[in-house]
């Protein structure tokens, strides 16, 4: 099979496409011939040795869409998606012509998907849902804020807020994406420009700060999410744009007894990823959620390319490598 493949730690020009043996089902996993699969800003920073853990040489690429072509008899043929927080990292990934995957992973992809819709689901609907519901716990009336609501992550954030009752107010420095998926789901939207984050917020919001911040930058924005937090509010974070280290005052965040939650998908593997998506299922089947937008899809043979161009922030969407 085909495959991006890089043996050392740097720019994403040290991704190759070369030829690799074929992957084997065996009596627990299946071989997928992959359709699709997203190309996320951690699949970046992967191949620049910025995620720990991390096995060389490695075939990077979480998300993955397909069909499967090895495995038990009534999987043969099926369309699937699927992600992992061990794919790309101690395991062969989807940017790959095929990727052998656990059968307890495997799950159906939403009938009305594409294949290329499915494949750019998983690591962000993992991320909101688990930050947003299982560790935040939103709930039916409170406010939810959104830093970075135009992008992957922030949208699906936004369409799991509003599912569950929140308010939702979105920020970022771009305008919103008019007919993106999250612009239904937001009740308003800051625009980030030199005034706070919480300045801006109170006048959309009476006054009030948020119960419940989902950042999606970290970083430059870490202590502005901070400060836009309710008494006893929850601050969820999953990336550090800018730099690893933040600082805050450490007396206004016990006073107001804030909540801090971290949030890493890759502690997620792919079985426990694929209940999570067959449990996100109907409400893709029910139109209540939607993928990320795809800004353009790309043959294995430009993977480096494509690479390129979520290095440099130069997407407005996901993008896909379809092989």
């Amino acid at each position: 099979m085909r495959a991006l493949q890089f043996t050392e730690f740097g720019p994403v020009s040290n991704l190759h496409l070369i030829e690799l043996p074929d992957p084997k089902a065996d009596a627990a996993t299946a071989v997928v011939k992959v359709a699709a699969g997203s190309i996320n800003p951690s699949d970046v920073k992967n191949v620049e040795g910025l995620m720990e853990h991390t096995t060389l040489p490695r075939v990077p690429g979480r998300d993955y869409a397909g069909t499967v072509v090895e495995g038990p008899a009534e999987w043969l043929g099926a369309e699937v998606w699927g992600t992992g927080g061990e794919f790309g990292y101690s395991i062969n990934g989807s940017h790959a012509e095929l990727i052998a995957v656990p059968i307890a992973s495997l799950r159906r992809k939403p009938r009305v998907l594409s294949l290329e819709q499915a494949a750019v689901v998983g690591v962000t609907y993992l991320a909101a849902w688990l930050g947003l519901v299982e560790y935040a716990q939103i709930r039916a009336g409170e406010v939810l804020l959104v830093v970075g609501a135009n992008g992957g992550v922030g949208s699906a954030v936004a369409q799991i807020g509003k599912a569950k009752g929140a308010r939702v107010i979105g920020a970022d420095r771009s305008p919103l994406h008019q007919g993106a998926p999250a612009s239904r789901a937001l009740d308003d939207f800051i625009l980030l420009d030199n005034r706070e984050l919480q300045v801006s917020l109170a006048e959309l919001n009476r006054g009030q700060k948020a119960d419940v911040v989902f950042d999606t930058v970290g970083g430059t924005m870490f202590e502005a999410a901070l400060k836009s937090l309710k008494h006893r509010g929850r601050l969820v974070e999953i990336a550090s744009t800018g730099g690893r280290r933040v600082s805050f005052d450490l007396i206004d965040f016990y006073h107001n007894e804030s909540r801090l939650l971290g949030v890493d998908t890759r502690a997620r593997d792919a079985v426990e990823s694929g209940a999570l998506l067959e449990a996100l299922t109907p409400s893709f089947e029910q139109d209540t959620f939607q993928p990320p937008a795809i800004d353009r899809a790309f043959r294995l043979s430009e993977g480096v390319a494509a690479y390129a161009q979520v290095s440099r922030g130069q997407v407005r969407g996901r993008l896909v490598l379809a092989p």
